[in-house]
C-alpha cells in the first residue's frame, strides 16, 4: 500500500445545487481536473472522502459533515496513482 508521501494530494469541493456537485483541484486550488462527479445523494460524498483518504479523523469527519449541512464544501483527499488518473482522464 502506497504510503501518505506516496499520493496525490488532491482538494475536493462539493455544493449542492438541485444535486450534490463536486470538482477536483490540484494544490494550488486553482488548476480544476477534468472530472467531475454528481451525486443525489450526500452518503455519495462521505463514501467518495473515505476512498480518497480524505477522512483521517474525527475533526475531518466533522469539517466533511458540516459542509454537507451548509451546502457546500471541501476536504483534502490523498489519491493513488490509479485513482489520481481516472480524474484526470
Amino acid at each position: 500500500m502506497a504510503s501518505q508521501e506516496d499520493r496525490h494530494r488532491i482538494y475536493l469541493s462539493f455544493q449542492f445545487r438541485d444535486c450534490w456537485r463536486c470538482y477536483f483541484l490540484e494544490p494550488d486550488l486553482q488548476t480544476p481536473l477534468l472530472r467531475k462527479v454528481n451525486f443525489v445523494s450526500a452518503d455519495k460524498i462521505i463514501e467518495l472522502v473515505d476512498r480518497g483518504g480524505g477522512l483521517t479523523d474525527q475533526e475531518s469527519r466533522l469539517m466533511v459533515d458540516q459542509g454537507i449541512a451548509m451546502g457546500r464544501g471541501g476536504v483534502w483527499l490523498h489519491l493513488t496513482d490509479e485513482q489520481y488518473a481516472k480524474l484526470k482522464r
